[in-house]
């Protein structure tokens, strides 16, 4: 009985077993190749700790936030993302984006673990922080509301993303609820973490937790993009009618999230040329020795150039999509490292004008920093890989048997029951709150 309950439960969420990792001598060893290197970036890491991150990283007693706060706000960033573009479909019931759940909250499950993993590298003493955290918890820090909102906030992502492989829609909807409650809580508060520190004139202010969140969502939409297109060319039955419609409905969505960002961005250079307190550390990313991260990585590779291509692409090309948003994501990359560095770069005893503190302070990623990061970002990566086969590409699997009155969810995958005198038509838009379906693409 036990075995077949396991078959059953297997089938039911398309688990594969690991052996399906060997169907492709070619993925099997990118997959271990990866493995391998992120094995060696946290060898490396761990060296790092056991003889003093002060001793081989590059961050100083200035410039106390390096690359590693950059790697950690970009995969914490790219996971809340991801949860709020899922939410929009077997959330809030918009049913062109329900096709893209699975994949989206696993990858977010991925990302923040890759981001854990970095954060936890730059602690001096990350056990600390887990116990004292429900020891003795500081309840006007904002670091301390970080790691608790952002721990509730993957046990949401973990519990909802059970609930999507078990295809119980309205579990998996409820848990994707507080999942972006508090995926929404823990990002505006990490936006927040910068914006209130009152010593750093370049990130103070309101602005920071909205840029944030809206930033997360341009990043969550690149992101499925880019892993959905290279889905499906490992698997080309990946890209059924209704995942092409969920991706075209994605890359509008980010389209316009890109022009939103542009127009901050805009507006972030104009306030801030006009603000003696910012000019300088504007000054430094337009013609500064910063300006080759601004102008070509995080405004050409993470703004302007995926515009364009994604606009060409129509939502329909995929190759042009993969590539816009393989370019948008290392762009993003910069976009966080740049955010850092530049409420860092101009000294704080600047505007006394002490000569000691008369010049820009510059920063350097250390071996150490960059391989932390890198194993981190690829923590994520293969996981992805790896959840690609096991898990049979995310796809909602079919029921075995399907009780009399009941019909099987095309875009959630669950089994949904009508009412007497019920259409199909009146069932889903009952189940998942819709205005209209489309019945051509509801057999696809």
């Amino acid at each position: 009985m036990l075995g077949k309950i396991k078959k059953e439960t297997a089938e039911r969420w398309g688990y594969m077993g690991f052996k399906s990792l060997f169907s492709s001598g070619i993925y099997f060893n990118v997959f271990a190749f990866l493995g391998l290197v992120t094995i060696a970036g946290l060898a490396v890491g761990l060296h790092g700790t056991y003889t003093g991150y002060h001793n081989v990283y590059g961050v100083t007693r200035q410039i106390p936030w390096g690359v590693l706060i950059s790697g950690y706000i970009f995969c914490v960033v790219t996971s809340t993302g991801l949860c709020l573009v899922s939410s929009i479909g077997h959330v809030f019931g918009y049913e062109p984006y329900m096709p893209i759940a699975k994949r989206a909250v696993f990858l977010s499950i991925a990302f923040m673990l890759g981001g854990f993993i970095i954060i936890f590298f730059d602690i001096e003493n990350p056990h600390r922080m887990a116990i004292y955290n429900l020891l003795s918890p500081n309840f006007t820090s904002n670091m301390w509301w970080m790691g608790t909102l952002y721990g509730l906030y993957l046990l949401a992502l973990i519990v909802e993303y059970f609930f999507l492989l078990d295809q119980n829609h309205s579990m998996s909807r409820l848990a994707g609820l507080f999942g972006v409650l508090f995926g929404v809580a823990a990002h505006s508060n990490l936006g927040a973490v910068f914006g209130m520190l009152h010593g750093r004139e370049f990130w103070y202010g309101p602005y920071m937790p909205i840029y944030f969140i809206v930033s997360a969502m341009m990043s969550g939409g690149a992101a499925i993009i880019f892993f959905s297109c290279l889905a499906w060319k490992i698997d080309r039955t990946v890209l059924t009618r209704r995942m092409e419609r969920a991706i075209m409905a994605v890359c509008q969505l980010t389209i316009l999230l890109i022009a939103i960002i542009l127009f901050f961005t805009f507006w972030k250079i104009i306030s801030g040329i006009v603000s003696p307190e910012k000019y300088i550390a504007i000054q430094a990313f337009l013609t500064g020795p910063y300006a080759p991260n601004f102008w070509i990585a995080e405004l050409g590779f993470g703004l302007v150039i995926p515009f364009i291509l994604l606009i060409r692409s129509k939502g329909i090309n995929t190759n042009l999509m993969f590539i816009a948003t393989g370019f948008m994501l290392v762009g993003i990359f910069f976009m966080r490292y740049d955010l850092v560095l530049a409420g860092q770069i101009v000294p704080v005893f600047h505007a006394l004008h002490v000569e000691e503190y008369s010049s820009l302070l510059l920063y350097t990623p250390s071996l150490h920093e960059i391989s932390v990061v890198t194993a981190g970002i690829l923590i994520a990566i293969v996981l992805y890989l790896g959840g690609e086969k096991v898990l049979n590409a995310h796809k909602f699997q079919k029921h075995a048997i399907v009780p009399p009155g009941a019909f099987i969810c095309q875009g959630c995958g669950g089994i949904h029951y009508m009412k007497e005198g019920e259409s199909q038509d009146d069932a889903l838009k009952r189940h998942h709150r819709m205005r209209k379906v489309d019945r051509e693409d509801e057999h696809a």
